[in-house]
């Protein structure tokens, strides 16, 4: 079992902490499809900006 060599201080243990917080996504929404999304990148539909990038093709199936 592990033991620590000295007892570390609450602003020690604070500062390692300091990190481990969570952030909320940055959440768009787009302009033309007023669709949301993470920012940066594209809708579901295939839009980044405003510009459909992505168009929807069939797939065969084998």
């Amino acid at each position: 079992m592990a033991v620590q060599k000295r007892k570390s201080t609450r602003s020690r243990r604070g500062m390692r902490r300091s990190h481990d917080s969570l952030n909320e996504p940055n959440i768009s929404i787009d302009k033309i499809s007023k669709e949301k999304h993470l920012r940066y990148n594209l809708t579901y539909k295939g839009y980044y900006k405003g510009i459909r990038i992505l168009k929807k093709t069939k797939y065969r199936k084998k």
